[in-house]
């Protein structure tokens, strides 16, 4: 008896049959169902098929996720730190800096984007939405960082804070301000600054360097590139966190963009739960932040700064064992630099009340202020579990950007400009994630900015060229133009000698340096080799991301970001969802430790 054959299972062979069939079918009816859907409004829908992809394909590109190490510069460099004497040349006594020298760190005003420096992008790209983030303006010093006793009060008399509140209908309110006062019955005197400021506030000068940002702003996005509406209107947003001075600079910096003493709102979250500052829960952050804080390689510089910390202690009067003060440079940061941004002197010690000839000179406060960046660059790029931290802490504010720009794409959003009024720890946690390549504290007003913009696809036209189109057509170059062959042979040459005589080709010209000068005009100079550009990657959806800091583009460490010039927006949304998730879904576990980070 023979071996029997293998049977095939019952049903395969019409399997094999129908399946490809029922494939056809269902993209049939995905393409006619997409067809008829665009024809019935093609603008929605083709925006809707845009977003639709982008929420398919936006993770889809292989994009390094991982953590890339900052640049290597003297301000991570703690032996340089160390030995270091000045700042980089970086200004921390005023606002303003020379038209020239505009984009060097200023501690007291950040360089932003304003028209004198702004870099138009070519023609092909239309901008479609900004999103703008930036710190507060100058102020006065915490009280947590004030010393124990001041030598001097701070006042601001040149300015009103106010605080009201109306219902939108009905009976108006008396705008009505804080005025510092200390009655001279309370026998508890506050430690610190005495003054009738608030501490913090932001100053007069604060002010109007808010006004000032607002106006640079608007005269990019209005004045010149003719983007934001003339009002505020619904198609801006201004957001702002649960700490006042935000919403004391919002005010300025509105009032700079529209001039308008209309009511305009200022968005916040809750106290406890914003993601701008941000103050929500996320255990898995703080304790890698704790851990960056606290091993060998971070306490290596406090060690190494005992001596300065001992100089500071006896100037200030603070205890050595008070750990708010040396657990960073934070407090003697900001105490110091609040100062000389206000022009105010630097301290002395008291003796008896009366200061003293022991004060901190410029070299002190140069090197506070070397080892306050040398932290920042530490925490938030210099150790490799800062991207984690970040990205965790600060995912949610990221989560809603990229909601944002998608909203924009698919039509359901009209809001074209929406503006952030923050923190530094808002911008150093959003630059730890976008890894930038030269980590600092990020200074008063410092400001990123994204911009989303749709690149064109037009067809190549091909235009009649136009010989010499630059130079003065006379009866010589038009005669040397019509002899195009013997002035090919005979100009180069003509051209590089001292030769005197005219050629016959060129008889109307009248004179060598006329021939010499028409030659000029026809022959090209031998071009110079030069290296190709680097092409712009291409975006599948045709939309790109330029992120600005300062004021430029911006430049990260991570090899799929790069230069933040038109990159594709699929690969800025993988690397932002790979991240926090698509509108932050992944932050909630990753911040209590379900999800791994």
């Amino acid at each position: 008896m023979g071996t029997p054959r293998a049977q095939s299972p019952v049903g395969v062979s019409w399997i094999a049959i129908i399946i490809p069939v029922l494939g056809i079918i269902l993209l049939f009816r995905i393409v006619t169902q997409d067809y008829f859907a665009m024809r019935t409004n093609p603008r929605s829908n083709m925006m809707a098929a845009v977003a639709a992809s982008l929420a398919r394909h936006g993770s889809a590109a292989a994009v390094d996720l991982s953590w890339h190490a900052p640049n290597a510069t003297n301000i991570n460099n703690l032996a340089q730190v160390m030995a270091g004497s000045d700042i980089y040349g970086w200004v921390y006594n005023n606002s303003q800096v020379p038209a020239d020298e505009y984009g060097v760190y200023n501690w007291c005003n950040m360089p932003h984007v304003r028209k004198t420096e702004y870099k138009v992008p070519a023609s092909e790209y239309k901008l479609q939405y900004v999103e703008v983030i930036h710190r507060h303006h100058k102020r006065t010093v915490y009280a947590s960082n004030s010393f124990p006793v001041e030598s001097y009060p701070w006042n601001c008399d040149d300015e009103e804070l106010f605080y009201y509140g109306q219902p939108k209908a009905g009976n108006k309110s008396t705008p009505t301000y804080w005025q510092g006062y200390q009655s001279p019955t309370n026998p508890f005197i506050p430690t610190g600054f005495l003054g009738t400021c608030q501490f913090p506030q932001i100053t007069a000068a604060g002010l109007d360097d808010s006004w000032q940002h607002g106006h640079d702003l608007y005269g990019v996005y209005h004045d010149l590139l003719g983007f934001l509406p003339d009002d505020a209107n619904e198609k801006v947003s201004f957001r702002v966190t649960q700490n006042v001075i935000t919403s004391e600079v919002a005010g300025m910096v509105v009032r700079g963009m529209f001039n308008t003493q209309n009511d305009v709102p200022l968005l916040i979250e809750a106290s406890g739960y914003d993601s701008l500052e941000p103050t929500y829960s996320c255990s898995v952050s703080s304790k890698l932040f704790n851990s960056i804080k606290s091993g060998s390689n971070w306490t290596a510089h406090l060690t190494a700064a005992t001596s300065l910390y001992s100089t500071l202690d006896n100037i200030s009067g603070v205890s050595p064992t008070d750990s708010g003060f040396h657990a960073s440079f934070d407090h003697y940061y900001d105490n110091l630099s609040a100062r000389q941004c206000h022009r105010k002197p630097l301290p002395c010690k008291l003796v008896n009340g009366v200061n003293s000839t022991t004060c901190v000179d410029q070299s002190i406060a140069n090197e506070v202020y070397r080892l306050g960046n040398y932290e920042y660059s530490y925490i938030y790029r210099d150790d490799p579990r800062s991207l984690a931290a970040s990205s965790t802490a600060y995912g949610v504010w990221i989560g809603e950007l990229t909601t944002h720009i998608r909203n924009f794409i698919n039509g359901t959003s009209n809001v074209v400009y929406r503006h952030n009024v923050a923190h530094d720890g808002s911008i150093s946690r959003l630059l730890s994630v976008l890894q930038l390549d030269v980590m600092v504290w990020p200074g008063m007003g410092s400001e990123v900015v994204f911009e989303l913009y749709k690149k064109a696809t037009t067809t190549p036209t091909t235009t009649a060229s136009v010989v010499a189109p630059t130079c003065n057509h006379d009866n010589c170059l038009r005669q040397v133009i019509r002899q195009s062959a013997s002035a090919s042979a005979v100009c180069p040459t003509y051209t590089a000698t001292a030769v005197t005589s005219i050629p016959t080709f060129a008889s109307n010209c009248g004179s060598a340096a006329k021939v010499s000068s028409a030659c000029s005009c026809v022959v090209s100079p031998t071009p110079t080799s030069t290296a190709a550009p680097t092409p712009t990657p291409s975006s599948a959806s045709g939309y790109y991301i330029r992120v600005l800091w300062k004021g430029q583009v911006l430049r990260s460490s991570n090899p799929s970001l790069g230069l933040m010039d038109m990159v594709p927006l699929e690969t800025v949304l993988g690397y932002f969802d790979g991240l926090v998730g698509v509108g932050a879904s992944l932050v909630v576990g990753k911040c209590n430790g379900s999800i791994a980070v």
